[in-house]
């Protein structure tokens, strides 16, 4: 593949830079395109990204519709059809400020202003289209073989909540046809595992723009895997000698100073109401509260570790274009604990957090992660907890763990929490990137700042350390990981419905109410539908829009011999059996947690 760079130097392009080529090329077709057909648009910025490319365009009063992306994707193939050339040029500053603003281009203009003094300001050309850009780019509009537009959304000028909202289109663009046919079966396929359709589709949870964005609510049928969930890890933890604990939603600003919440992640969190003279503010974490929680009473190394965990509600303000679902809101519940430790104990512990992880893992049957040391960047003063000796302290503690259990792991600066260094989990789901699920934190700011104290052995008092512990992550995205992975279709222990009674249309109901009881009375969850239906219309939809494991059929011939008829949801085999057999392979399944 053939490109030229903004000095007008044709080569062939490396391999592995040709998609973001192919990318950036289409982000100026598209402009072209749109300038076409909205000749009042003016253009911020227009980059390629890892999966496509966008613009951010000012249209004025014009509100695009799905058609309107139709007839800019149709206009950019009548472009790349009429094999422009694409040409380079540089200008001086004044001339390239005076360039921009006979063309209207505003936004051009500022950023030529943001631009270093001493920066060459290049430009390319295709036929009628002018855009400011150091490229490199493909040679013809016609070497853009594959694209497709996705979506527009809104998007602030610099990302800046006080500018101009703009719209931002997106599409992607591949090498060739094939590539981006995969692309669109990908696409399909993630539709279909979307937990936020899945979730409609099975009532689990819903939200109301009247509530607010990214706030979602849970149905019953929802929050009952939700509190599975909630009592599956709570039973874990309090064999391992957690003590759990129920703190409120909310806390002064002053504790958040006193944490450094409030210098480091203010920007994140709603902002303050004032009360009495108070200022409190909806907590975006738990850990000041179990800080105080500890500080509450003397402590002896003779009653450490301390582990406090919590099924925490928390609030942060997530920037509406990043909401999606259950998996990221602003309200949110985390699987939190903290474990007060002494230094001495911090393998052992951080061990247990290990081991607790894999453990929760296996039972899901998660095999595609991996562990990341998450480092703080000591150029950011601003972002982490300015105390370099504590930071080389922790880093050092955690790495040396990690390697003494033998865990593999790769290193990243910048990721690390504002007070410490991290292990981080990150798994990849079915679709999508991966993300962060699980996380165990090492912690030697926050003891101090709240000046934590125990009395050791020899009588001295010394600062604990705190390791901040994930394993579910918030239930919210791991609820959402498990619909996405399982497509909706939870195992038996965590399904919304585990059994659900049909019956034939024309019986008599008597029986199949027996079965419902008996059923219920066990305390499995179970559902009657005698809804006079054909049965491959109840039976379609208690499998594919209720995801139910087991129907339950009964009929006239299980009504004489008083068995009952089981179609499995996962096999699509009927076989038949006693109530008690039945009965029974549930609560093995239920049993079993698998």
């Amino acid at each position: 593949m053939k490109i030229i760079d903004k000095h007008g130097v044709v080569s062939d392009c490396p391999a592995e830079e040709e998609l973001q080529v192919l990318r950036h090329s289409a982000s100026h077709i598209m402009a072209q395109a749109i300038k076409r057909l909205y000749p009042g648009a003016k253009f911020g910025y227009g980059p390629a990204t890892e999966h496509g490319f966008y613009y951010d365009v000012d249209l004025g009063d014009v509100k695009l519709s799905d058609d309107d992306l139709a007839r800019i994707e149709a206009e950019m193939r009548k472009i790349v059809k009429e094999n422009i050339p694409i040409k380079p040029f540089i200008l001086g500053r004044e001339e390239a400020v005076r360039f921009m603003s006979e063309r209207g281009e505003t936004y051009k203009v500022e950023h030529i202003g943001d631009l270093p003094e001493d920066a060459e300001i290049s430009f390319f050309g295709q036929g009628d289209y002018v855009d400011m850009c150091t490229g490199p780019h493909l040679c013809y509009t016609k070497a853009l073989k594959a694209f497709k537009l996705t979506q527009q959304s809104g998007a602030y000028w610099k990302n800046d909540a006080s500018n101009r909202m703009l719209t931002r289109i997106n599409g992607v663009a591949f090498r060739t046809a094939e590539e981006l046919e995969e692309y669109e079966k990908q696409v399909a396929e993630a539709k279909e595992r979307d937990h936020r359709k899945i979730g409609r589709e099975m009532q689990l949870f819903m939200t109301d723009d009247l509530v607010g964005r990214g706030l979602p609510m849970f149905l019953p049928a929802g929050y009952t895997v939700w509190q599975e969930l909630e009592n599956y890890i709570k039973e874990k933890e309090r064999a391992l000698g957690y003590q759990h604990v129920l703190t409120p939603c909310v806390g002064t600003v002053d504790l958040y100073i006193t944490s450094g919440h409030w210098e480091h992640y203010k920007e994140n969190m709603f902002p303050p109401m004032e009360m009495e003279g108070e200022r409190y503010v909806l907590r975006p974490m738990n850990c000041p509260h179990h800080m105080m929680i500890y500080a509450s009473r003397p402590r002896s190394y003779r009653t450490l570790p301390l582990r406090i965990g919590e099924i925490a509600h928390d609030f942060r303000y997530e920037s509406s274009g990043t909401l999606k679902g259950i998996e990221r809101g602003r309200h949110f519940c985390q699987n939190d604990a903290h474990l007060f430790v002494t230094p001495s104990q911090i393998k052992d512990e951080v061990s247990r957090v290990v081991d607790l992880i894999f453990d929760v893992y296996r039972d899901f049957r998660i095999t595609d992660y991996r562990c990341v040391l998450s480092l703080r960047d000591p150029a950011d003063k601003k972002k982490y907890h300015d105390d370099d000796e504590m930071w080389e302290r922790a880093e050092t503690a955690l790495r040396e763990v990690l390697q003494q259990l033998g865990i593999n792991f790769t290193e990243e600066i910048g990721e690390a929490a504002f007070y410490g260094p991290k292990l981080d989990v990150n798994v990849k789901p079915a679709v999508g990137a991966e993300y962060t699920l699980s996380t165990c934190q090492l912690d030697f700011c926050l003891p101090a700042r709240f000046d934590l104290k125990y009395i050791d052995s020899d009588g001295a008092e010394k600062t604990p350390v705190v390791i901040h512990r994930a394993i579910l992550g918030s239930l919210d995205r791991f609820m959402a990981y498990l619909i996405e992975e399982t497509k909706g279709r939870f195992p038996v222990w965590l399904a919304p419905v585990q059994a659900k009674v049909l019956t034939l249309p024309g019986t008599d109901t008597a029986f199949a109410e027996e079965v419902f009881r008996k059923l219920r009375d066990l305390g499995i969850r179970a559902e009657l539908d005698d809804r006079n239906e054909k049965i491959g219309y109840k039976i379609r939809e208690a499998r594919q829009v209720g995801r139910v494991p087991y129907m339950v059929i009964v009929g006239k011939n299980e009504i004489e011999s008083r068995t009952v008829s089981v179609r499995d949801r996962d096999t699509d085999e009927t076989e038949n059996m006693t109530l008690d057999a039945f009965v029974g392979l549930l609560e093995k399944k239920i049993k079993e947690r698998r």
